[in-house]
């Protein structure tokens, strides 16, 4: 069928329905092309966020073991001030006037003595959760190296699959901004709009043994006759898809 120009440099809407037709060709190229790359790019990407995740997990580990050597620093300290206080309470205690001032030094050495034993036990359970902070950090370390190793080899098995298709969909892609430069923009807002519900990315089908090409229902005989006359856009009225004849793609 011929093309028709209403006026002078008017595009016409067989001329609209025709690029919609080439843009989705062109587009259903570019979607074979990525559908190469299957799921690696998202595999890449969960890679990149569990070894971020991973980082994150071993600086707080290295901080939560950083504080635990210095509770035990603290509690080791405390020990050292508490016997110090013993010695000099008992040097005291040689001193002493009466039975109440020695009563009296007996119960602060007592208390040092609770004191050292106090920090004795903590200084056992922070040691305890420092050895399964280190056997964290140390999992936690493999795990990451492991990762950091998945992802390398992912990374290295997309960057081959995308260059050796780069420049093909660098062209496709080239070529889809010239043909939208023919299609007006409510036209490609639908377009759009249309391809992101649909399952397989096509927004306009061709009429094929009477039925719609993408949801294949039957299309009634006076609007295959006026798709035929590509006189305006017509859709499914069961998928929404925009429809053309089956000769529109050709020359």
């Amino acid at each position: 069928m011929a093309k028709k120009k209403a006026k002078s440099g008017e595009i016409t809407v067989e001329d609209k329905l025709k690029a919609l037709y080439d843009l989705q060709q062109v587009i259903s190229e570019i979607d074979k092309i990525r559908t190469l790359r299957g799921e690696l790019p998202l595999e890449v990407q969960d890679l990149e966020d569990e070894i971020e995740g991973l980082g994150t997990r071993l600086q707080n580990l290295d901080q939560e073991a950083k504080s635990l050597n210095d509770a035990i620093l603290d509690k080791k300290n405390e020990i050292k001030e508490a016997e110090l206080l013993i010695k000099k309470y008992e040097a005291q205690q040689s001193n002493v006037r009466n039975n109440r001032e020695y009563d009296s030094l007996s119960k602060e050495i007592e208390f040092q003595k609770l004191e050292i034993e106090l920090s004795e036990k903590r200084i056992k359970e922070f040691a305890a959760e420092l050895n399964s902070k280190k056997g964290l950090v140390e999992s936690s370390k493999t795990l990451f190296e492991d990762r950091k190793g998945d992802l390398e080899s992912k990374k290295a098995e997309l960057d081959e699959i995308v260059n050796e298709t780069r420049v093909d969909e660098e062209k496709l892609i080239a070529k889809t901004d010239s043909i939208k430069k023919n299609v007006e923009e409510r036209l490609l807002t639908a377009f759009e709009r249309i391809r992101t519900n649909a399952r397989n990315g096509l927004a306009v089908v061709s009429v094929n043994r009477n039925a719609c090409g993408g949801c294949f229902n039957k299309i009634p005989p006076q609007r295959q006759v006026d798709i035929r006359l590509r006189k305006k856009v017509i859709v499914c009225e069961y998928c929404g898809r925009i429809l053309v004849d089956d000769e529109i793609g050709e020359k």
